[in-house]
């Protein structure tokens, strides 16, 4: 009985130790806006050799109207040109978007979790999108390489730095 009473008792002190963990729910997924043009058929002009493909990513996130819900982008503009030449082979613009239900985490940890955790969510899918719209334009399907959000997080806040200290002495 001493024992029951002892693990009894332990049990809430050990639940009130253990910290919260985050919830994290993807509502919905979609594409916002999506443009792909095939300029190399336009012009008529056979794709040889090795394409320089350059990929540029924009994060986005802003809160809902409805309580713990977010909702995150991921903005993609890829540009395939001739490596020789430099003419435009294909364009692709892409944004993704998910709606998050996000519970527990603290607000201060907020802002990097909406922008490393959520796109790191939704980045399998863009992947997928961006392969096969590739393909389907007449291309090789383009396998994006996986991307660092926690480096690009921590780029975005060096460059908002930079920014903030670079303004006071412009103004000087």
């Amino acid at each position: 009985m001493a024992d029951e009473t002892t693990n009894g008792a332990a049990a809430p002190a050990d639940q009130q130790q253990q910290p919260v963990m985050p919830t994290l729910k993807i509502m919905a997924q979609f594409i916002r806006d999506m443009s792909f043009e095939n300029i190399a058929a336009q012009k008529g002009v056979q794709g040889e050799g090795q394409p320089d493909i350059q990929v540029q990513v924009n994060l986005d996130a802003k809160k809902r109207t409805v309580e713990k819900q977010f909702e995150v982008a991921i903005k993609l503009n890829i540009n395939a040109k001739t490596k020789e030449s430099g003419d435009m082979i294909f364009g692709l613009e892409l944004d993704y978007a998910g709606i998050f239900f996000i519970d527990n985490v603290p607000d201060e940890q907020m802002h990097p979790f909406l922008l490393i955790e959520c796109p790191r969510m939704l980045f399998p899918f863009v992947r997928r999108i961006v392969s096969d719209v590739t393909r389907d334009g007449g291309f090789p399907p383009l396998n994006l390489d996986q991307i660092d959000f926690v480096a690009l997080y921590r780029q975005e806040i060096a460059r908002r730095a930079a920014a903030q200290q670079a303004a006071p002495s412009a103004e000087v």
